[in-house]
């Protein structure tokens, strides 16, 4: 994590003294289980429990480049503080015991931070989407001019995208939140499963299914997928805004407030770098993946290969896709549209976006698919090279008016016709993203 792409509130999460309240937060549920399971003596926990506000993260550190082991250095520093009873805490516990549980609580609460900011960012866009339901606008594909749609159908279609990526990290929640206090190698040789259900649910946590020494790193792999499939969203999006602003087509783009400069250089810039910072963060979060993957396959009941990796990945991937959502927020709210421009570009082809429906309106005469095809594309070939305007060259083809009239050529330029139905797709997908 560096500051200038990290939320405070992930700052905090992943910070040591968090990290070591966390450690203490399972010894000490643990311990309360072990307490009803009478092996460990009763107040234990609440003996040991003052002190978790006095832990020092820094005497844990300096222990640790004693002891080379981190959670040793921690139960070392914790029985100074608290004395005889804390001999008790780790009975029968292994060290992913401790960390997995606490990083299952980090996790989920990093997974329950990025969720909320994404339902607010679902929100946003569906206040755009209704703002210009019927703002017309041309729709494209390999970035040429296909046929009409509405700017509020185009954001209606990254919102529902959003909405699903939000839906799939909802959907991971309960795959991550699952800890295991099942000793060694996950067999509770000296711990009882009752004993970790008990400390667990006191966490909000489920017990892993069969844990081995740790929880099983295919729940990491789908967390962290999950979380590329979010950012990914998001850079669809910030990809089209970076067209959109082009010069050619200043379409819509992003605000440019007041003493902002786009240039050290140039005075008149106004560049889309909001989208591109976007663009550039959904590279990192993607790339959490991989290694996520990569860690599933661990030897045996467990190595520490994968400890390294969840190290860096764990807060980076959360803490970047929580400030990507932060951004792209206010990157759609304050999102400028220009609709005369996007009306002006819509016209620029003379109506060549109607060539579907001069084909299909031939086809409805009787005429073959591609004998009507070449008569459309040689007056659309035509009005693309200056030649004269499509529907007025349509109509001037004596091959085209022998079978359909001009009226029928004329109404397959009317733009009430072809989005007749985006109002349909919109409500659709306002629905379906809880927006209705």
């Amino acid at each position: 994590m560096i500051p200038r792409y990290t939320p405070t509130d992930f700052t905090e999460l992943w910070s040591d003294d968090r990290k070591y309240q966390g450690w203490f937060d399972v010894e000490l549920a643990a311990c309360r289980a072990m307490e009803t399971a009478g092996i460990v003596p009763r107040g234990t926990a609440d003996q040991v429990a003052p002190f978790r506000d006095k832990l020092e993260t820094a005497t844990i550190d300096e222990i640790e480049k004693e002891t080379r082991h981190d959670v040793i250095a921690f139960l070392t520093h914790v029985e100074k503080l608290a004395g005889a009873p804390a001999r008790w805490l780790h009975r029968g516990m292994t060290s992913s015991d401790v960390l997995d549980t606490a990083m299952a609580l980090r996790m989920t609460e990093a997974l329950d931070r990025i969720i909320e900011r994404g339902d607010k960012l679902v929100a946003a866009f569906a206040v755009r989407v209704r703002e210009h339901r019927s703002t017309p606008a041309i729709g494209r594909s390999h970035g040429i001019h296909a046929e009409p749609v509405t700017f509020g159908l185009i954001l209606a279609g990254h919102m529902a995208e959003i909405h699903r990526a939000v839906a799939q990290l909802k959907a991971t929640r309960p795959t991550i939140a699952v800890g295991k206090i099942a000793g060694a190698v996950g067999t509770y040789a000296h711990l009882t499963p009752a004993i970790e259900k008990e400390a667990l649910n006191a966490l909000g946590l489920e017990p892993e299914t069969v844990s081995t020494q740790v929880v099983c790193r295919d729940r990491y792999a789908q967390y962290f997928a999950a979380l590329a499939q979010f950012a990914a969203a998001i850079e669809r999006f910030s990809t089209n805004v970076r067209h959109w602003q082009r010069t050619e087509l200043t379409e819509a783009e992003e605000a440019f407030h007041k003493g902002q400069k786009g240039s050290s250089a140039m005075p008149h810039k106004r560049n889309p770098v909001l989208s591109e910072n976007l663009c550039g963060l959904a590279r990192i979060v993607r790339a959490a993946v991989t290694p996520a993957l990569e860690n599933v396959a661990l030897w045996h009941e467990r190595d520490i290969s994968h400890s390294s990796v969840e190290r860096m990945i764990g807060p980076d991937a959360t803490a970047t896709t929580a400030f990507m959502a932060d951004r792209c927020t206010k990157l759609i709210e304050g999102l400028v549209v220009y609709p005369e421009n996007l009306l002006t570009i819509l016209n620029r082809t003379g109506g060549l976006w109607a060539s579907e429906g001069i084909l299909l309106a031939l086809v409805g005469t009787g005429m073959g698919r591609q004998d009507a095809y070449v008569l459309v594309q040689r007056n659309a070939m035509k009005a693309f090279h200056g030649e004269g305007d499509f529907q007025t060259l349509l109509c001037a083809d004596a091959d085209i008016t022998a079978k359909i009239p001009t009226e029928t050529i004329a109404s397959q330029f009317d733009l009430n016709h072809a989005l007749a139905h985006t109002s349909t797709i919109i409500d659709r997908a306002l629905a379906l993203a809880g927006q209705a």
